[in-house]
């Protein structure tokens, strides 16, 4: 998720107010489906993470986010090449 503006409003506020309401939406949709004994009464961790890109036009951050290679998609790539090297 992105926000284009500067906000008044803390990062960390934010962010557990999204959760909040995202998880109570989830847990109207899927009633019955939850085992909140289970997930101790919380559909979210507490954690998050949150970066800034300077000020950078987004198309720029979307460009590096695809360019960025997989962990997966790294792995397959070296685990191919080493089974495809000549002996």
């Amino acid at each position: 998720m992105t926000t284009g503006t500067a906000s008044k409003v803390a990062v960390s506020k934010l962010v557990n107010s999204l959760k909040g309401v995202s998880a109570r939406r989830i847990r109207q949709e899927f009633t019955g489906r939850f085992n909140r004994a289970i997930m101790h009464g919380r559909l979210w961790s507490p954690s998050y993470f949150s970066a800034s890109c300077g000020g950078a036009p987004l198309t720029i951050v979307r460009q590096y986010i695809e360019q960025q290679k997989r962990p997966l998609q790294s792995a397959r790539q070296s685990n191919l090449e080493i089974h495809s090297s000549p002996a």
